[in-house]
């Protein structure tokens, strides 16, 4: 069966095939507010709890370590939800499933090129992608990332992961005193999650989901292993961490080869302009930091850059 995920970045929630309503985040698994963004990112944490996209976390997280005046948050539908949110309230025509492979500069326009063949004219091309990918493009971008751009993205670097998502029936119990916890004593796993319950759903008719992430060492070292071998590793190790684990309908894992920033582009920019009018320009976590307000302030700032060259 084809389990269906809703992705933006690692905003992904996946959905059981045998009920849609059954899901799991297997990327960002809550949100943290940080006392040093408070005051500039009120207004977007306002906006989103405000729509019911996040609501406080309270489920208990066995392990968590909260640095002090950080808040924590869950997104009730799935952290897709606030991708979805701002692309609902932005109004904008969305295509998904384009593999962009070329970029050239015609006549005072961007050509972007997909890999089906097809291309079209924009005049302002954002590159939120992973810094890899970036560099992997062809076309004019090429020669138009100078020496030093280049050689600043060339220095970002990620952290790399598995993510296992486990869909169950309606009906189905895990009896566990937490919603999630840090794991600190395996070769394999880090974190692993009922996500239900940490969304602080509970249903009859809806079946329960757990998320295990790996740690980055196994991540790294299984990377470019077979999916299924490395999916039947994680199980086994999981039935050690839980041994009273019920049987899932439906499994699904996700590898993350670009997890976290561990190495971002230096200063923390927010945003690299490759060029200017035309608009080029490269932004996401790689350019702040690896969350929601990373993700944020990269926006932000890639406003600002596009407002200072641009007559609306």
């Amino acid at each position: 069966m084809q389990l269906t995920r809703d992705q933006w970045g690692r905003a992904a929630t996946s959905r059981s095939p045998a009920d849609p309503r059954c899901t799991a985040d297997l990327g960002a698994q809550y949100i943290t507010l940080s006392p040093g963004c408070a005051q500039r990112h009120r207004s977007f944490y306002d906006d989103l709890l405000a729509h019911g996209i996040l609501k406080p976390l309270t489920a208990p997280i066995k392990g968590m370590v909260m640095k002090e005046g950080s808040l924590n948050f869950m997104t009730p539908q799935g952290t897709s939800s606030i991708a979805k949110h701002y692309l609902r309230e932005s109004g904008a025509d969305v295509f998904y499933e384009h593999h962009v492979t070329q970029i050239y500069l015609r006549d005072g326009k961007w050509e972007v090129h997909e890999e089906a063949g097809s291309s079209e004219l924009f005049d302002i091309v954002i590159l939120t992608i992973p810094v890899p990918q970036i560099l992997q493009l062809q076309g004019d971008i090429v020669n138009i990332i100078n020496g030093s751009q280049r050689q600043q993205l060339e220095s970002v670097s990620y952290s790399s992961r598995y993510a296992l998502g486990l869909f169950y029936e309606a009906g189905t119990q895990i009896d566990v005193p937490w919603a999630a916890q840090y794991i600190t004593n395996n070769p394999c796993i880090r974190f692993i999650s009922i996500d239900n319950k940490k969304r602080n759903i509970e249903s009859s008719e809806v079946g329960p989901s757990v998320v295990v992430h790996t740690s980055v060492p196994f991540g790294i070292e299984y990377l470019e292993w077979n999916r299924e071998k490395v999916q039947q590793l994680i199980l086994e190790q999981l039935e050690i961490v839980m041994p009273d684990l019920p049987k899932p309908v439906n499994i699904k894992c996700q590898k993350w080869r670009y997890s976290q920033v561990t190495t971002p582009v230096p200063s923390c920019p927010g945003q690299m302009t490759l060029h200017i009018n035309p608009s080029l320009i490269c932004g996401g976590d790689a350019f702040t930091h690896s969350n929601f307000d990373g993700c944020i302030e990269s926006a932000m700032c890639i406003v600002e850059a596009i407002k200072s060259v641009t007559v609306f």
